[in-house]
């Protein structure tokens, strides 16, 4: 799957989850997802929790916020 790929799973849709990135539409949030990763929790272990996940969905968080940090620091 390639990085586009990837992204395209990613939606941002106003009127869900107040305008927050999510997962294919449904209401799990990208944040929801990183979090879990960041207290611990195992890729197999979340997608367990939430069976709806699938394991290109965690790839396309990461690579979200990756790509939402990836800017340019410009010294003064």
């Amino acid at each position: 799957m390639t990085p586009a790929d990837l992204l395209q799973r990613i939606t941002i849709r106003p009127e869900q989850c107040g305008g927050r990135p999510c997962i294919r539409g449904m209401r799990i949030r990208v944040i929801d997802v990183l979090e879990l990763l960041a207290a611990g929790e195992s890729q197999a272990q979340i997608l367990e929790d939430y069976p709806d996940l699938e394991s290109e969905d965690i790839a396309a968080c990461l690579l979200y916020a990756a790509r939402r940090l990836n800017h340019p620091n410009v010294a003064a």
